[in-house]
């Protein structure tokens, strides 16, 4: 009798505990954070980029398709505008993948002192604005650079670089190398080290054993590399409207030419014409993604050789003078130009000076009040990367965790959450301003979303992707059953996640939270859509404004941008995350 008796009262217990408020709210607070998750992402992005697509088929209230049917049917812009953008984006993409390949080669071959700092150096792109590299451009490569000031220096005559297309594709490469090396790296150092040994001992030489067993696993990754670098230079705006000007513009500057023009239609119609390219390519990204998931575990990878080996032979040699010549390209194409940044911020005419700075402050104390100011600036950026930090950090976490669970459909939901990473802070922004600055009518009432707040919308809608890709992969590769004995034991699903799987990847948490602050103090695509006036502009604003008329200043602020930016990366680089190789 006391068995049953036994179970009977452990059956009520159970049923008091699961009927007790505290129980609801942790049986339904995952699902609930999602449907907020999910209900901010139709609010601050799907509506907005709708509200895009909507300006490009409609005209005067209806349907008529006229807006893309003119754009479609233009030969200027089919011909000079998107052929300009395509062709572009290729030879970034050639031009990247072609320095990024030897750096994956070095990261997954060969072990030294350094390496995983150098890896976490591979996420430098996604934490240095795009406006600070076109300052930094500017420093190295215009009329006044130190490009002509070293020509001049040895007798020779000064070149004529910016604007170019030479400037775009290296600045594009400055972005993007870094980027192919670290998905490349990876795929290199999960090869078969049992199927490159098999071949060997078959008598294969080592070329033969690379061409075939070690490069058709490879290929994979470096087309998924150009894959995402096509993408972002293929929607890329500050630096081709920086270092290019009318004559290299791409879509994004047109875009934002016809917004500044007031001609919503045709902006509209180039936005969606953009954004279905690049959800098209960004779905490929991410059906590879899932199929390299469940592929590989397991496996034995390849030792790594010492980069400076004990003896030295002519099979020794060859490689490392490679990895020299490589090591001065890398130099010049991503330490010299924010070198020679910080070098103009406190220089003028071959002399040291801090004249740029003590402009910046004349500028805060006696500057107009539709002037830029500096102080503003650096105080708006702050508080937009704290408010962003709010909102995408916790979107990103909970997303994160739902795409990591098995249900049907996971592919669907991973692919509408990843959707902002394809879409471009133009069109984000021009969505933004038409469907909630511009507001819309709802239950007798018109709804307004203007200033900072949307500001603050578009900075998270730009951060929470990286944050979703930072947490994800480590919750993951969790143990799973260390969360089932965690649910054995009476846990419910939301303390599972909040006492187990979040502790085990906090580093990865920390390194999302960086990367969503640095992503918004470094934001300028939609910023400067939105932006209302001196009240709103960030460090990114300012530091347009002032390219092209004053690099002193110019170099100066982006120095203080730079500052800011590498507290982010230190941060980023002290956790770990998932950027510990």
């Amino acid at each position: 009798m006391d068995r049953p008796v036994g179970a009977a009262l452990r059956q009520r217990v159970n049923g008091l505990r699961t009927r007790s408020p505290t129980a609801v709210v942790e049986r339904y607070a995952l699902p609930l954070l999602a449907a907020v998750t999910a209900l901010l992402l139709a609010v601050l992005f799907y509506y907005p980029v709708a509200t895009v697509f909507v300006d490009a088929v409609v005209e005067g209230g209806r349907l008529t398709f006229g807006p893309l049917v003119e754009v479609l049917t233009d030969e200027f812009y089919l011909g000079r505008v998107l052929g300009f953008t395509a062709y572009q984006a290729l030879l970034s993409t050639l031009l990247s993948v072609l320095l990024g390949l030897p750096g994956a080669w070095v990261l997954a071959r060969f072990e030294f002192r350094g390496r995983d700092t150098l890896r976490s150096v591979t996420m430098v792109p996604f934490v240095v604005p795009s406006v600070l590299v076109a300052a930094a451009f500017y420093a190295t490569f215009g009329a006044s650079g130190t490009l002509n000031a070293a020509l001049s220096a040895v007798g020779l005559p000064p070149v004529d670089l910016l604007p170019s297309l030479g400037a775009i594709l290296v600045a594009h490469a400055f972005y993007n190398a870094p980027l192919v090396t670290r998905v490349v790296a990876a795929a290199w150092e999960s090869v078969d080290a049992g199927a490159v040994e098999t071949a060997r001992s078959l008598g294969a030489s080592r070329r033969r054993a690379f061409r075939d067993v070690v490069l058709p696993q490879l290929l994979p990754a470096i087309l998924t590399g150009a894959t995402l670098t096509f993408v972002f230079t293929f929607a890329t705006f500050a630096i081709p409207l920086a270092l290019g000007g009318s004559r290299y513009a791409t879509i994004e500057v047109f875009i934002y030419a016809a917004r500044r023009q007031l001609e919503y239609g045709r902006a509209a119609s180039l936005a969606a014409l953009e954004t279905g390219v690049s959800l098209s390519l960004m779905a490929l990204y991410l059906r590879y993604e899932r199929a390299q998931a469940t592929e590989r575990r397991g496996v034995r990878t390849l030792a790594r050789r010492a980069l400076w080996p004990a003896s030295w032979t002519r099979e020794r040699i060859a490689p490392r003078a490679a990895i020299a010549g490589y090591a001065v390209v890398v130099a010049l194409v991503f330490l010299a130009p924010l070198a020679s940044m910080l070098y103009a911020s406190v220089s003028a005419d071959g002399r040291l000076t801090l004249d740029a700075y003590r402009f910046l402050i004349e500028r805060q104390t006696t500057g107009a009040a539709f002037q830029v100011k500096p102080f503003p600036a650096i105080v708006n950026s702050l508080l937009f990367g704290a408010a962003t930090l709010a909102v995408a950090l916790p979107m990103g976490v909970a997303m994160g965790v739902l795409t990591t669970r098995r249900f049907h459909g996971r592919w669907l939901v991973d692919a509408l959450s990843m959707a902002p990473l394809a879409v471009s802070g133009i069109v984000v922004g021009l969505g933004l301003l038409r469907g909630l600055v511009f507001g819309f009518e709802a239950f007798g009432y018109r709804f307004t979303v203007t200033g900072a707040v949307a500001i603050v919308a578009a900075h998270a809608v730009a951060a929470y992707p990286f944050v979703v890709r930072t947490v994800a992969p480590p919750l993951d590769s969790l143990d799973r059953a260390l969360v089932e004995s965690a649910r054995a034991l009476g846990a419910s699903r939301a303390r599972a996640v909040l006492d187990i799987e979040l502790p085990l990847v906090w580093p990865g948490v920390v390194a999302g939270a960086a990367f969503a602050f640095a992503i918004s103090i470094g934001e300028f695509d939609a910023t400067v859509i939105l932006a209302e006036g001196g009240g709103t502009y960030t460090m990114p604003v300012a530091v347009e404004r002032f390219i092209g008329r004053r690099l002193g200043p110019a170099t100066a602020m982006g120095t203080v941008l730079l500052a800011v930016t590498a507290a982010s990366f230190v941060v980023i680089e002290q956790v770990g995350g998932e950027f510990r190789g």
